[in-house]
C-alpha cells in the first residue's frame, strides 16, 4: 500500500503576527491621506478668514465713496410761533433713490474688484473663500451703510434747521431706504467669483480610458 502523492494543503495561519505584502511604492496610505485632507482644510479655513476680514475693511472705503458721491436731500426750515417745522425744498427730486442707487453701484463695484482680487491670489477657489467673500462683503456693506451716516448731516432736523435759521436750506441725514443694497456687495462678489473660477479656474487631470 503506497502512500498519497498529494502533498498536505499549509497549515492556515491567522494569527496577528502574519506578514502582509507591503504597498507600491508611492501609493498614499490611508492614514497620511486622513493626516493631508486635515491640514488643507486649515489651510482653506485660515485663508477664508484672511478674506472675511480683509473685503470687510473695504467697507470703510466705501462708506467715504458714499458720503461723497451721494446726492444730498435739501431741506428748509421754517418757525411758526415757537414750533419749528422742517419740509423737503423740492418735493419733486429724486435726490433720496439716487443715494440708494449710488451705494448699489458702489457694491457691486466693490464686489467686481474683490472678487478679482481674491481669485487672482487663489486661483482655486474652493466653498470657503465663496462664503468668506459673502461674508465678508455683507460686513463690509453695514459698516459703510453706518459710517456713510456717522459722516453725513446732523441727524436731529430739527436742531439742524434751528443752527442753520428760518428759511435756509440744509442737507437732509445721509439714509438708505433700500436695505437691499446691501446685498449688491456680497451678492456680486460671490457670483463674479464662481464665475471666474469655472472659466478659468484649474482643472482636475481627466483620468485616462481603460484598453479593451
Amino acid at each position: 500500500m503506497t502512500a498519497p502523492l498529494t502533498p498536505p494543503p499549509p497549515p492556515h495561519d491567522d494569527s496577528p503576527h502574519q506578514a502582509w505584502p507591503a504597498p507600491p511604492a508611492g501609493a498614499p496610505a490611508g492614514d497620511d491621506r486622513h493626516e493631508q485632507d486635515g491640514p488643507g482644510m486649515k489651510t482653506e479655513l485660515r485663508e477664508a478668514a484672511v478674506v472675511t476680514v480683509a473685503v470687510a475693511l473695504g467697507g470703510v472705503l466705501l462708506g467715504l465713496l458714499w458720503w461723497w458721491l451721494a446726492p444730498h436731500v435739501p431741506l428748509v426750515g421754517d418757525q411758526s410761533g415757537k414750533s419749528w417745522v422742517v419740509y423737503l425744498k423740492d418735493s419733486e427730486g429724486e435726490q433720496a433713490a439716487g443715494a440708494d442707487g449710488t451705494f448699489t453701484l458702489l457694491g457691486l463695484g466693490f464686489g467686481l474688484v474683490s472678487a478679482v482680487a481674491v481669485f487672482l491670489w487663489r486661483r482655486r477657489g474652493g466653498v470657503p473663500l465663496v462664503v468668506a467673500l459673502g461674508l465678508g462683503g455683507l460686513l463690509g456693506s453695514l459698516l459703510a451703510w453706518r459710517l456713510g451716516i456717522w459722516l453725513g448731516p446732523e441727524s436731529d432736523v430739527i436742531a439742524h434747521a434751528k443752527a442753520v435759521g428760518k428759511g435756509v436750506t440744509f442737507p437732509a441725514p445721509l439714509k438708505l431706504g433700500a436695505k437691499g443694497a446691501l446685498l449688491a456687495w456680497p451678492l456680486g462678489a460671490a457670483l463674479v467669483h464662481l464665475g471666474l473660477t469655472a472659466l478659468f479656474g484649474p482643472r482636475d487631470p481627466e483620468e485616462p480610458y481603460p484598453q479593451g
